[in-house]
Parts: structure tokens; sequence; C-alpha cells
């Protein structure tokens, strides 16, 4: 990308990949971007689980009932969890991190689409967040915020069109009812 500017309004959700791999070099840069997201008082309560093999992608895009068929067909899943016990912002944590991870991949024009799972349930009976850590032998301490799937773009998306940005929303020195 030229700028960050750019790269924001460029970076759109893609849930349609092609078959192509990730370079193992650009799965690193993207990990970084991870580990490098600023957290509350540096507690760095995020975790991180890659998973590439299809059988296991398939089976997690089955955490919950809609919004997670893109994991299926993804090269590659990042399921960001927390230890919510060395953070009170732990949710914000995971969630800047994920972000971190989704800006750092449409910079090397990699696709990428965020799964929520913390608060999603998989059917009446189980949560999301059950399903995944079963499926993952993640502790149960922890808490799963989201899964970011990833792979080569099999999709194309418009730019967000800046027409559409909501400045009514954008208050200046004191909240200012609309009119």
């Amino acid at each position: 990308m030229e700028n960050f500017h750019e790269l924001l309004m460029q970076r759109r959700s893609i849930r349609k990949y092609t078959e192509d791999e990730i370079p193992a070099e650009d799965v690193k840069l993207i990990l970084e971007a991870a580990l490098v997201a600023p957290t509350s008082k540096n507690s760095r309560p995020w975790y991180f689980v890659t998973v590439e093999d299809k059988k296991v992608l398939e089976e997690l895009s089955k955490c919950k009932e809609f919004g997670a068929g893109s994991i299926a067909k993804c090269s590659l899943a990042i399921v960001v969890l927390v230890d919510p016990m060395k953070s009170e912002a732990w949710i914000e944590d995971a969630a800047v991190a994920a972000t971190f991870v989704q800006l750092q991949a449409e910079d090397l024009g990699i696709g990428s689409c965020w799964v929520q799972i913390r608060g999603r349930m998989r059917d009446d009976e189980e949560s999301s967040d059950d399903y995944v850590k079963a499926l993952l032998s993640i502790p149960p301490e922890m808490q799963v915020e989201c899964i970011i799937s990833l792979g080569q773009k099999g999709e194309e998306r418009k730019p967000f069109n800046p027409e559409k940005m909501l400045w009514e929303r954008v208050h200046i020195g004191e909240w200012r009812p609309q009119e």
C-alpha cells in the first residue's frame, strides 16, 4: 500500500479464497503484527492458534450456524484467544490484535474475514467458544474472541466509498443532537 489511509480504504472482508497457499514469510509477518498489538498495561493476554489442516478448517467452519463458511475454504485460520485473568480489557486487547492481523494481511494483498466467536452459539445447546476450545484442545479458562480466516483473494471488492462516511456521527467538543 502507498499509505495507511489507502490501506484502511482498501481493506474489505473477503470470504472467497483461491487454492493458493500463503507464503510462510507472509504468515510470519501476519503473526508478528498480532504479537506487537498494544494491550492494556502491556499485559499481552492474547494467544493465537493457527490452523492450516483442511479437515480441521472444515470442522472450524461449523462453529456457528451462520457466518463461518469462509473458514472452510481459507488457507489459514488464526484463532484469537485470551486469558481473561491477565487483563480487565481482554476483549479490547484481543480485538486490537485481530485487527492488526487483518491490516497486515491486507498490506500483503491477502484476504481476511473476522468470524466472531465470543457471545455466539453453535446451536441451542453449545456455545461457539466451547466448540472451538474442544476442537483445538484449548484450555477451558481461555476465551475465544474470534477466528480470522485468511487466504489469497478469490474475489475482488471495491474499496470503501468515501461518500458513505457517516460524518454526522462525529461531534466536535461535545455531543450535539442531530437536527
